[in-house]
């Protein structure tokens, strides 16, 4: 497919790909669209049947062969929206295109999210169901996930996300069960709660386990205590009230895992001091996704927008990434947007850079197979050329995967030329 183009900046491409395709989307739903769809699961591990919310990529295709990573998300009816938020301005160029999986806790929420039990707090009776963190960790790993793995185009590249007693979940699912996600956003956690319980037992677990290819993101609140506006990051650890507990096992438990850096896991804490327990998730979430896929962002963009780059080079860098995103993913995954690809190459033919806009259409080719795009825009190519069989030949190809008819009437034009 053609594409007229003098000019563009890559880096703001891989930004507004996304960004211009759900400006499209929207614009076919009159300007409102709700985040996600509903789905449900009949839990046995908790007796029970689970709302579920499900937000696909823009690009998402179930008939093509791609999986994309998938992001867990605790007390998904609030914030499965903020993390379709975020991704919608930063997914391409910051994180990948993810599949985004809210899980209802509005019902038994701290029965399901606290990890061990109580029947006082703070020095009162505590009547609520809690504790069962375990049980419905089992229900993620041997119901949910299974299900999503079968009813939904994801790959085993997992994230988790939760907040306050999700964020205590989140700890909870990285200290007893690491085989499970690849990354952790925990935001404010309650690390509190059991007199630090928890907590306690994270020294002895982080120097023994091994953390390799895993990632955590902790983020505390300005709200360090509640009638005392003296308190402040500088000096809350020195207070030992009740009131500062919650803060100071948060800081606690980020120094812990500071001191055992040899056990291979990636952590990033921050604080945000202008921020309430209930505001922090927004920026967290946010701080936390690039964070935690920092190694996903792309390299060297200034490479490939200097017309003196030589091919040699930018080959080079594509196959760096390509491995780069194979070692942390654990599986072969297309390095760049084949619409990126694309443009890359009609912007070198434009230049009059012939093999460098080949290299482009090749590698499209070689990464999103099924495309009947990338074989049209190859035959682009040689069509410049003068190389009509060879036009015709990737012609075909798209005609054989799409059967679209432009490409029949094109295949003809072809030929004429060719005779």
């Amino acid at each position: 497919m053609k594409i007229g183009l003098r000019f563009f900046l890559i880096a703001g491409l891989i930004i507004q790909l996304p960004q211009l395709t759900n400006a499209q989307t929207i614009s076919t739903n009159q300007f409102l669209s709700k985040v996600g769809i509903t789905d449900s699961i009949n839990s046995g591990v908790l007796n029970e049947s689970r709302e579920i919310y499900i937000q696909l990529p823009v690009i998402y295709n179930p008939g093509k062969n791609q999986k994309y990573p998938v992001v867990y998300i605790l007390d998904g009816e609030m914030f499965l929206p903020t993390v379709s938020d975020v991704q919608n301005y930063y997914s391409g160029g910051f994180t990948p295109e993810m599949v985004l999986i809210g899980i209802a806790n509005n019902k038994n929420r701290i029965r399901d999210l606290t990890t061990s039990t109580i029947t006082t707090r703070y020095g009162m009776p505590f009547n609520e169901e809690n504790g069962e963190a375990e049980n419905f960790h089992q229900f993620i790993e041997k119901e949910l996930i299974p299900y999503i793995e079968e009813n939904y185009a994801v790959s085993n590249f997992r994230t988790l996300i939760g907040h306050s007693y999700g964020g205590l979940f989140t700890i909870y699912s990285l200290l007893k069960h690491p085989h499970l996600f690849a990354n952790y956003l925990a935001i404010d956690p309650s690390l509190d709660w059991d007199g630090q319980k928890l907590l306690n037992e994270s020294q002895k677990i982080l120097s023994s386990q091994k953390y390799e290819g895993k990632s955590l993101f902790m983020s505390l609140s300005g709200q360090l205590h509640m009638q005392d506006s003296k308190i402040t990051i500088d000096n809350v650890m020195q207070d030992t009230t009740d009131y500062t507990l919650f803060s100071r096992s948060n800081i606690t438990f980020s120094n812990i895992v500071r001191q055992h850096t040899k056990n291979g896991l990636f952590f990033d804490w921050k604080f945000y001091p202008n921020d309430l327990h209930g505001t922090v998730p927004y920026p967290s979430i946010r701080d936390g996704l690039i964070a935690l896929f920092n190694w996903y962002q792309m390299e060297n963009t200034d490479k490939f927008n200097s017309f003196d780059t030589p091919k040699e080079e930018l080959f080079s860098i594509i196959k760096y990434r390509e491995k780069k995103l194979k070692d942390h993913f654990g599986y072969p995954e297309p390095p760049y947007p084949e619409k990126l690809l694309n443009m890359l190459g009609y912007m070198n033919m434009e230049i009059q850079q012939a093999e460098k806009a080949k290299m482009y259409f090749e590698h499209a080719i070689e990464y999103y197979p099924e495309s009947a795009n990338a074989f049209d825009s190859m035959a682009d190519y040689y069509e410049a050329k003068g190389d009509y069989p060879n036009a015709i030949k990737y012609v075909t190809k798209a005609f054989e995967l799409s059967g679209n008819d432009s490409y029949k009437n094109r295949i003809e034009g072809l030929k004429e030329k060719n005779y």
